[in-house]
């Protein structure tokens, strides 16, 4: 096992990014070498200073910006859904025999028509990152193509895609 320089979590030796922070495992948070390692074939040193760049989300990154908002590019839309983070996002439709709103409607994208369920997906603010969970929807979410298991959270990043049935969703951190 392999302990994150960022955050600490262990890691199999395998890795090369860590499965709880998204960090390069083989770059310390001041952009040197581990002293006990050297960089794997192609990996490059961060040249910015890490102070600024904590501040400023990176595509790939698991860590929010300062802003702690998103924002949702829905496919085939000319502007991204800008939505500012709560604890939790329920994304689905709205369901007319409750009368309730999810936090983020899709109802405007013709979400009932592309498979999205009422309660369909969760976005989670935890330690300063997102995880995305299925809800147990009926037409199943895939972030970057694979499928999640309901109720089973995973990490989302800045960049990665989410299908919702057949609502495809780019995911960006402001």
């Amino acid at each position: 096992m392999a302990k994150c320089v960022h955050c600490g979590h262990e890691n199999p030796d395998t890795e090369i990014i860590c499965t709880h922070c998204g960090m390069l495992m083989t770059i310390k948070p001041d952009g040197e070498l581990p002293e006990n390692g050297t960089p794997k074939e192609g990996v490059t040193r961060r040249l910015d200073n890490a102070s600024d760049a904590a501040a400023v989300p990176r595509w790939g990154t698991a860590r929010l910006g300062t802003e702690r908002k998103l924002l949702l590019h829905v496919r085939g839309q000319d502007h991204p859904l800008v939505v500012n983070l709560t604890d939790k996002l329920i994304l689905g439709r709205f369901n007319d025999e409750t009368n309730e709103t999810p936090e983020v409607n899709l109802e405007p994208y013709d979400a009932q028509t592309l498979g999205v369920s009422r309660r369909h997906a969760a976005i989670v603010v935890e330690d300063d990152g997102l995880k995305v969970m299925d809800l147990g929807s009926q037409n199943a979410t895939y972030i970057n193509g694979q499928k999640l298991f309901a109720q089973q959270s995973r990490i989302l990043r800045d960049g990665d895609e989410l299908r919702l049935g057949n609502l495809v969703i780019r995911i960006n951190f402001a």
